[in-house]
């Protein structure tokens, strides 16, 4: 299911991935238009996206100026959004195993391509996440490593606690170059933060737009980022359930003051993400402006 092995893929390869992706995705787009038109409104809409996925990207990403790449991976996120809303149906629906199989597999195969064109993307404009996962070579503030919470109450939680949601998913403001994506989470500085759910850690980075930030793949194969933190607990590639900490909450990167940067994507990389309520809503999270309990 993973794509782990992009990491590791020559520079060159890279470069070509970057000039022709876009014709080959373009390609897999058309491929592809046989899943249903309506099959993602479930999980396609976020506050303000008006059921158009990821709209742009945020003030943070200065790989995606492009009009034209934003349109083309914006696209690919609703086809994919489609695609696992139209596997889940069929599994609901107690649908053949054959006919699971290929939905699912017609869902893997948009995420691979966005996969590719998102890491040469990344890869050539400086994007930690696919240059340094570890975050070891801009030492990045490490503090102990976190334990996992002697007793889960369920499978997912709430970021963070004790606290009120600021921008949200697809906002406009002056603070983003096209569209927010992600849930601001306003807490004070030093606030604990914790992995939503089980999963391993893709990334532990710094240095951006982002500060310091930790990047979990969960075990339905989506990403979680946690942005401008002031310390980060984990490391990369150690596992973490649900209420781990993972971190403190800061103000590190491009901020005006201390927040948690939350966000859900289909890779780990700037450019797939889609509206963070609604999927933590189908984790049976429900996440409201009101004060959390501890």
């Amino acid at each position: 299911m993973g794509r782990e092995h992009h990491a590791r893929l020559p520079r060159t390869r890279a470069r070509f991935r970057g000039a022709t992706g876009a014709v080959l995705f373009a390609l897999l787009l058309l491929a592809l238009a046989a899943v249903p038109a309506g099959a993602g409104a479930d999980g396609a809409r976020g506050d303000g996206a008006r059921g158009d996925g990821v709209r742009g990207n945020g003030f943070h990403s200065d790989g995606f100026r492009s009009d034209g790449f934003r349109k083309e991976t914006a696209r690919a996120v609703r086809a994919h959004e489609r695609a696992r809303a139209r596997v889940d149906r069929l599994r609901e629906s107690d649908a053949s195993p054959t006919e699971v199989k290929d939905a699912e597999r017609r869902r893997k195969a948009v995420r691979a391509g966005l996969w590719d064109l998102l890491w040469a993307t990344g890869r050539n404009s400086g994007d930690p996440v696919a240059v340094d996962p570890s975050g070891q070579g801009s030492r990045c503030p490490f503090g102990d490593r976190s334990r996992p919470p002697e007793r889960r109450a369920h499978p997912w939680t709430a970021p963070t606690r004790r606290y009120w949601l600021s921008a949200g998913y697809a906002a406009k403001g002056s603070r983003w170059a096209h569209r927010h994506t992600g849930q601001d989470f306003a807490v004070d500085s030093g606030t604990p933060v914790y992995a939503v759910g089980a999963g391993t850690v893709r990334a532990t980075t710094c240095g951006d737009g982002f500060g310091n930030q930790v990047v979990v793949r969960h075990r339905d194969g989506y990403f979680t980022q946690y942005a401008h933190l002031s310390r980060i607990d984990v490391r990369k590639g150690g596992r973490v359930t649900a209420g781990q900490r993972i971190g403190l909450s800061g103000a590190t990167g491009n901020v005006t003051g201390p927040h948690l940067h939350f966000e859900v994507r289909i890779t780990p990389y700037v450019g797939s993400a889609v509206p963070p309520l609604p999927w933590l809503r189908r984790k049976d999270v429900e996440v409201t402006g009101a004060p959390a309990l501890p």
